[in-house]
């Protein structure tokens, strides 16, 4: 059997140069930052250290930021015009990832402890609750404190709602009432917030 003769086909733009670097299409949609000839004003306002800050025409900002080895960096493009700073790209990035670490670490994850009462629950057991409730509180935790009704006992719905009520007032120094008590299903449940210090 005879091979088919191999016929080329279409040539793909910038093949006959390998160097050449393609349009930054798949990237554009990476880098969260427009960087270099990416950057489509006309002028741009520049800040930083190395540099003197004020209104560029955007290829004498191109200019300063080859001569130093760097970028120039779109930070804010909305403003007008758009303001750019001259640092290493890559650097740039992995300060604006560490920022946004830092900032998740520092977010306060809000966690919600539970402490449940029967209708009848007796005083000592109460003030036992409360003084769980307050330490919640003050470590910064939400207190979600609910009555349970077993069967019958849901005659005693009222009863259950005093409690929730003299609770969050018991707890008014250390946190405020999110949500009054609300009866979902067998539970009436009332969340409590501890107070900003």
């Amino acid at each position: 059997m005879q091979k088919k003769p191999y016929v080329p086909g279409p040539r793909r733009p910038n093949s006959s140069n390998p160097g050449a670097r393609r349009p930054d299409r798949n990237n554009a949609s990476k880098d969260p930052y427009a960087i270099n000839e990416r950057i489509h004003a006309r002028e741009v306002r520049l800040v930083g250290d190395n540099v003197e800050t004020g209104i560029y025409p955007i290829p004498q900002a191109l200019k300063i930021a080859e001569e130093q080895g760097l970028d120039l960096i779109e930070i804010s493009p909305t403003a007008e015009p758009p303001v750019c700073k001259i640092l290493d790209y890559q650097k740039f990035l992995y300060q604006q990832k560490k920022r946004q670490k830092e900032q998740k670490a520092k977010a306060t994850k809000v966690v919600v402890k539970e402490i449940r009462f029967g209708p009848q629950t007796d005083d000592h057991d109460y003030s036992f609750k409360l003084k769980h409730a307050v330490g919640f509180l003050q470590e910064g935790a939400k207190v979600k404190a609910y009555v349970f009704f077993k069967g019958r006992s849901i005659l005693f719905k009222e009863q259950g709602e005093v409690l929730l009520l003299r609770f969050a007032n018991d707890l008014e120094e250390y946190g405020k009432v999110e949500q009054m008590p609300v009866l979902e299903g067998k539970r009436m449940i009332i969340m409590i917030s501890p107070k900003k210090k």
